[in-house]
């Protein structure tokens, strides 16, 4: 007798909207989110981290834009992501503006901070033009005194009325590009608050625990209550708030929806970048090819493919294995140490070959092999590339320009207001 397949709940039907190239709601898979940690001005510093992320399982990664370096950095940032990237605003709109601006696939507005109704109307209108989805971040720790007030303090149905009350104003400018959250550190908070919302809302929701703390106590807490959501089809992407490296965040909620039947174990787990202005080859037919090869082999390694040997093995150095163009070579490296240089043409071919003797030998010994001058060559090549194409190949700079020319005219109007006031 064949046994009947146990599944969750069926996933409620919602709209479906794209951060980038990730499908968020209508039926695709369930996505993870997390967020970084570092100054997002630290440009280096962030997208290591980002990288660390995509490895651990990201499909999308947030970070803040809380002043003008910061947008400055996302400038720089988004066009080397290998995932796409959602910016963080808090209290000020014209930070929204400067992170449209920069480039950003996704935007996060906090209901209870960014309150005036003019500037949400227009970061929407903005957002709205350049085909960028808002997230609507409720939290029961900021909601508007106002809200607060009417229903006697956080409750589900005032979670629900401040991302409501959102909604209307973004109507208004014809903006319904949306996903939605309405967090809470309390767990029965949060289950009520999404339940409520999947009833009133049909745009995809975001499921986090809002500081859940360090683990295992946090882990705990928010599987608590993601999972339950989870369980009775709610939720379309998913972010583990926790207090601690954030690829512990990547890591859990990957494992989390691979024990629940919602996204697929894999052995091969690759990685590539976005085929920047640096790219020195055809990055997406590279990495296919290299997928459809490793998978055959079944090999469980985490592989980057890099456009460019610039930047390629630092910013992949968490990786197994990978392999950067660079002046009609491919720079094979294993843990960001570049190991062996080979033509362009056998770069799928070498990155195979070293995938098995990496499995089967290890790491040490692999490293140990590597070939006499090789990063030697390497780091030639990364500065003639830098002769050639300067530091600036994505034309950052224009976008820093238009940043700083759009935070200081959003500033001019706001700075003159505050000495009337006074």
């Amino acid at each position: 007798m064949t046994r009947p397949v146990v599944t969750v709940a069926e996933r409620r039907p919602t709209r479906q909207i794209h951060i980038g190239k990730v499908a968020v709601g209508g039926g695709a898979p369930i996505s993870v989110q997390s967020m970084t940690t570092t100054k997002t001005a630290d440009v280096e510093g962030t997208l290591s981290q980002i990288y660390a992320l995509a490895a651990a399982g990201a499909d999308i990664v947030r970070c803040t834009c809380n002043e003008p370096e910061a947008a400055e950095g996302l400038a720089q940032i988004v066009p080397r992501s290998p995932v796409p990237i959602v910016a963080d605003i808090h209290f000020h709109h014209e930070m929204a503006l400067a992170a449209l601006e920069a480039g950003v696939q996704g935007l996060r507005l906090n209901p209870g901070n960014l309150r005036k109704e003019s500037e949400i109307k227009l970061v929407a209108s903005e957002a709205r033009d350049r085909g960028v989805p808002i997230r609507i971040g409720v939290n029961a720790g900021s909601l508007h005194p106002e809200i607060a007030k009417r229903h006697g303090g956080a409750t589900p149905e005032a979670l629900v009325e401040s991302a409501r009350r959102e909604l209307e104003l973004f109507a208004e400018v014809d903006f319904f590009d949306v996903k939605i959250s309405v967090k809470a550190s309390s767990v029965p908070l949060m289950i009520a608050a999404y339940r409520l919302a999947s009833e009133t809302f049909d745009h995809p929701l975001h499921l986090g625990v809002t500081e859940a703390g360090p683990p295992p106590a946090g882990l705990i807490k928010a599987t608590a209550g993601i999972a339950t959501l989870l369980a009775e089809g709610i939720g379309d992407t998913i972010r583990y708030s926790l207090t601690a490296d954030p690829v512990e965040e990547a890591r859990a909620g990957r494992q989390l929806l691979e024990a629940m039947g919602l996204r697929e174990r894999k052995g091969l787990d690759l990685i590539a970048c976005p085929s920047c202005g640096r790219a020195e080859i055809d990055v997406i037919g590279v990495a296919a090819a290299a997928q459809r090869a490793l998978e055959e082999r079944q090999i469980p390694l985490q592989v980057a493919v890099m456009g460019c040997v610039v930047n390629g093995p630092g910013e992949a150095r968490e990786a197994d294995l990978g392999i950067a163009a660079g002046r009609h070579k491919g720079h094979l490296f294993i843990k960001g140490k570049i190991v062996r240089v080979v033509p362009e043409d056998q770069m799928v071919e070498a990155l195979v070959a070293e995938a098995e003797r990496l499995v089967a030998e290890g790491v040490e010994a692999r490293l140990a092999a590597a070939e006499a001058g090789a990063a030697e060559e390497a780091e030639a090549d990364r500065r003639a590339l830098l002769e050639v194409k300067g530091q600036d190949a994505n034309r950052s700079g224009e976008r820093i320009a238009r940043i700083r020319e759009l935070v200081a005219e959003e500033a001019g109007p706001a700075s003159a207001a505050e000495g009337r006031s006074q």
